[in-house]
């Protein structure tokens, strides 16, 4: 059977150190990669609208010299006349050596997972999952701040529906000294299951409302936009979707070595004049994921350089 990637927790600790080593030499030699994945090819099936993760993945394959194919939203596929992702994912399957897929619906790669022949790297899933963007996440801190312990996260925004946040939240439990600082309205606090597995892990935490009350104590302040996609109604996106604003002022709070994360793409939660100071990592944040995306492919296909 393929070794797929549906969820963080299918790394190990050491699995994610030996990946961001691997991604960490990627960095320093790019060259000595170039053609570690000649004659391989990637498929993106991307049924649900994205542009960093899609072309991350992307730009990956190409640059360890393999190829790409596949679509970027389901109505330029066979999706739209009906045909299951089961079936799409068998008949992919026969023309690529992996697959990176995204899908509006939580458990769909699980679901697809089952009956693909090829390794399957959930790209994101409705508001589940999105693990290589916690490989990108956990890159980014550590080498921003020099560690993956004894640190405090703030966790700011749409924590409800943030597959990113739940991702994340799942792979840091594993770290030590760690403390939680989730900031939300509280109709977009975390899930219980994830609530739970944090207190499961013995993770302290704690739910606040306000960025100001606590942005001086974080090490860490990962943003997240209120995502418009996953709200029943417009009445309850409008109404929530400016709760917090990143700006020149709060970040006059914050302490000096602090480093700003988001996944992106980001709407109005952190002001562009924040982009200039040194604290904001969100950019270099997208490049890691490229990165850590060049060292999954590697481990997925079981090539070394």
């Amino acid at each position: 059977m393929p070794r797929h990637l549906l969820d963080i927790r299918d790394l190990s600790a050491a699995e994610i150190d030996a990946l961001m080593n691997r991604a960490d030499d990627i960095i320093a030699h790019p060259r000595d990669y170039a053609d570690c994945l000649r004659s391989k090819k990637l498929a993106t099936l991307f049924y649900e609208p994205s542009t960093r993760t899609r072309l991350s993945f992307e730009a990956a394959m190409m640059e360890l010299g393999g190829q790409v194919l596949g679509f970027s939203s389901a109505d330029s596929s066979s999706a739209a006349k009906g045909e299951s992702v089961a079936d799409t994912v068998r008949t992919v399957a026969c023309y690529a050596d992996v697959i990176a897929m995204r899908h509006p619906k939580e458990g769909a790669p699980t679901a697809a997972a089952q009956v693909c022949p090829v390794p399957i790297i959930n790209a994101g899933d409705g508001g589940h999952n999105h693990p290589t963007q916690t490989l990108a996440d956990l890159l980014t801190i550590r080498r921003e701040k020099g560690k993956l312990n004894q640190l405090v996260i703030g966790l700011c925004g749409d924590l409800q529906f943030g597959r990113t946040v739940h991702s994340l939240i799942s792979a840091m439990c594993r770290y030590k000294s760690i403390r939680f600082v989730l900031i939300s309205p509280k109709e977009l606090r975390v899930p219980d299951y994830v609530r739970e597995e944090m207190q499961r892990s013995h993770m302290p935490f704690i739910e606040v409302e306000k960025l100001e009350d606590v942005i001086g104590t974080l090490d860490i302040l990962y943003m997240t936009r209120v995502q418009r996609e996953r709200f029943f109604n417009e009445a309850d996106y409008v109404r929530l979707k400016d709760s917090y604003i990143l700006d020149v002022e709060k970040m006059k709070l914050a302490r000096k070595d602090l480093k700003v994360l988001h996944p992106l793409p980001r709407v109005n939660e952190i002001s562009r004049a924040v982009d200039d100071d040194p604290r904001a990592c969100y950019f270099r944040q997208a490049l890691y994921g490229k990165m850590m995306r060049e060292a999954l492919l590697m481990k997925l296909l079981e090539v070394d350089a």
